[in-house]
């Protein structure tokens, strides 16, 4: 008997043992099972609460398309975690986005189950009972000229006769798409907890502009409930085009880049740098052998003109085989319309003027204007560095003065 009664008690504390306090993503079994485990171990309110965090942080903390891509990755977010940790990311993640959620206020979310278990429980918060979903989008802010700054976006679920659900304590996923010229641009989500939801504000500044065709944008809001997800879009929504988002202009900061060494001395721009190797088998009364000087080329104030009319023109293979700067890395980087010069609409010049030459290398200065796609217009006043090239000038180094 006394024998039957410790292999029961060390029965117990294997299985005790066992359990596991902390989360292990090592597959999606072992994710399910540690977060099982963790949950059991806590009071039914902090359960509760621990299920709500935990998706908030897989709705809202981890970048994925679908839910196993989520789930996989929320895995790998809190992977070695303990429930207070697991915690207070979820505060974080939920402030970071304006989520009205904290871990120490009682739950607000309904059912949660991150493992995708979405068949209504006998009293569901998510289980929100409507016909269809209605959009409501304003212009708000001021640009200082009258002109607004963002569109909020007020998504509501109505009934068959169009008026909104009343509904408290939910906890539904809304996911905001926005498109132009049907290119997906961004994607946003927020937990709609009942139908007084603020929304979205879509802020201007954060669409890029190249992506914008006619200055609209689509947008598509998705509201999912426990027995459905709710669809709308709306096409042809005007956006402030003085507001989107534009890249800056690709600058090299001149003590970073590599300088040919042949560079100029800008105190002494006439002299060229002497060469360092001598012949070992050279004697006092052997003259050194005299170089050969590379051809001189043509002013290379020419390639500077020619390469901002062909930035202008968009002519951007002709530009960058004009150029031999590492610092614009591959055309594709060049030429991107996002961060490069393939953002560039037009080009006008005012003045270039050659600032230092000699056979080797030069320094060209250049004022311009510059629009982009959007139409906004920058002043900028540039100097160039060439290096040549068996008899060209290329562009070796960019510099943006202010």
């Amino acid at each position: 008997m006394k024998k039957f009664s410790f292999l029961l008690i060390l029965s117990l504390l294997l299985f005790t043992a066992c359990k596991k306090d902390h989360v292990d993503a090592t597959n999606t079994k072992t994710l399910q099972s540690s977060i099982n485990d963790m949950t059991a171990s806590l009071p039914t309110i902090k359960q509760i609460k621990f299920n709500e965090a935990l998706y908030i942080l897989k709705t809202f903390g981890v970048e994925a398309d679908g839910d196993v891509a989520e789930l996989k990755a929320l895995g790998q977010l809190i992977n070695g975690k303990k429930v207070p940790e697991i915690m207070t990311m979820a505060d974080q993640i939920a402030q970071k986005n304006g989520i009205e959620w904290a871990s120490t206020a009682p739950p607000s979310l309904g059912e949660m189950n991150i493992f995708g278990d979405e068949s209504a429980k006998e009293s569901d918060p998510n289980d929100v009972k409507a016909n269809s979903l209605s959009i409501i989008t304003r212009p708000i802010g001021d640009d200082g000229a009258g002109a607004p700054t963002a569109l909020q976006i007020i998504p509501r679920l109505v009934d068959n006769a169009g008026n909104p659900v009343a509904f408290t304590g939910a906890g539904l996923e809304a996911t905001l798409e926005v498109f132009s010229n049907g290119v997906k641009l961004s994607t946003a989500k927020n937990l709609m907890q009942d139908n007084n939801f603020k929304g979205f504000n879509l802020k201007f500044s954060s669409i890029p502009a190249s992506k914008v065709v006619d200055n609209k944008i689509d947008i598509t809001i998705s509201v999912k409930t426990t027995a459905k997800t709710f669809k709308m879009t709306k096409i042809g929504l005007d956006v402030n085009p003085s507001l989107l988002k534009v890249p800056a202009a690709p600058k090299v900061d001149s003590t970073a880049v590599n300088q040919d060494p042949a560079v100029i001395d800008p105190n002494n721009p006439g002299a060229t740098v002497p060469s360092t190797t001598t012949d070992p088998n050279a004697t006092a009364t052997t003259p050194a052998a005299t170089p050969t000087a590379p051809k001189q080329p043509a002013d290379p104030k020419n390639t500077v003109s020619s390469f901002l009319n062909n930035v202008s023109s968009q002519n951007l293979k002709a530009a960058y085989n004009s150029a031999n700067n590492p610092s614009w890395g591959s055309y594709e980087s060049f030429s991107n319309p996002n961060s490069g010069f393939g953002s560039v609409k037009n080009v006008s010049i005012k003045n270039i003027t050659t600032n230092a030459n000699n056979t080797s290398a030069a320094s060209v200065n250049a004022t311009y204007d510059v629009t982009d796609k959007s139409g906004k217009t920058t002043s900028l006043k540039v100097t160039f560095g060439l290096k040549n090239v068996n008899g060209d000038w290329k562009i070796s180094s960019y510099k943006i003065n202010p």
